[in-house]
């Protein structure tokens, strides 16, 4: 059954770098490779940023399939260690599987109307001019900050916890702590405000005060819309992905070094 092991059809997802052109071609004759619309698993040669294109190609095709990464990218937090040595096709059976559930983002417009898109790393909400942004931040429904005035906020994943999120000195979440990590951008009151930490069942809503003299865009990873007026974020529990690790990949151990580093 495909989506479960043993992973015997496996296709091939190809960074356009030329070091993972280069493995790609060492590859090309380890194993029957077949087309991702026949396939039980993907192999993703690149790093991070390249695995999330890989995983938003698949949500947009609605062929969900699990994904087995080979660093071969710069990070390579989601990644697994390149081994040139061995068949990778035990690797890959031998793999652990780990959950990751997108966020689900619906930005209503100040002319009124609703855009839905998906985020794998963060929803970020950011001011559109040089006036800061003054946002009313509510969790399930309830005002936990009347006015954040920043340069903006965002809400990350566990798998998002580790870019902009740290960039911003937000938290870092392991990968199946089922949180979410709500943080600000360069906040300016209340001054003291660093953030919190949800559970991912929480729903965030962000209401924009002031639209018309401090405009704000709402980004979901890479998709923008601007000028919004309010926006909800939650987990998007019907669109589940599935990474597969190593083993003996030291994810846990990566998590608590990242925090640790200078």
């Amino acid at each position: 059954m495909a989506g479960q092991p043993p992973y015997e059809k496996l296709a091939l997802a190809i960074s356009n770098t030329a070091l993972a052109q280069d493995t790609a071609r060492v590859l090309e004759d380890a194993h029957d490779w077949v087309a991702q619309d026949e396939a039980d698993a993907v192999i993703a040669l690149g790093g991070d940023g390249f695995m999330l294109q890989t995983l938003h190609r698949m949500l947009d095709s609605g062929n969900v399939l699990p994904v087995y990464g080979v660093n071969r990218g710069t990070m390579g937090f989601l990644m697994n260690k390149h081994r040139p040595k061995g068949a990778l096709i035990d690797r890959v059976n031998k793999s652990r599987a780990v959950g990751i559930s997108p966020l689900r983002m619906e930005a209503v417009t100040q002319d009124g109307h609703t855009r839905v898109e998906c985020a794998l790393n963060e929803v970020s909400l950011l001011r559109e001019t040089r006036q800061t942004a003054k946002i009313e931040i509510m969790v399930d429904g309830k005002t936990r900050i009347e006015e954040l005035v920043a340069d903006g906020v965002l809400v990350a994943t566990p798998a998002g916890s580790t870019a902009y999120n740290l960039s911003a000195n937000g938290p870092i979440l392991p990968l199946d702590s089922q949180l979410l990590a709500l943080t600000p951008i360069s906040a300016f009151r209340p001054r003291r405000w660093r953030g919190a930490i949800l559970p991912d069942r929480a729903r965030v809503t962000f209401r924009i005060n002031e639209p018309a003299k401090r405009p704000v865009a709402a980004v979901a990873d890479q998709k923008e819309v601007r000028d919004v007026a309010e926006v909800h974020v939650e987990i998007a529990r019907d669109s589940e992905l599935t990474l597969l690790f190593d083993k003996g990949h030291s994810l846990d151990d990566r998590i608590v070094a990242e925090q640790f580093m200078g």
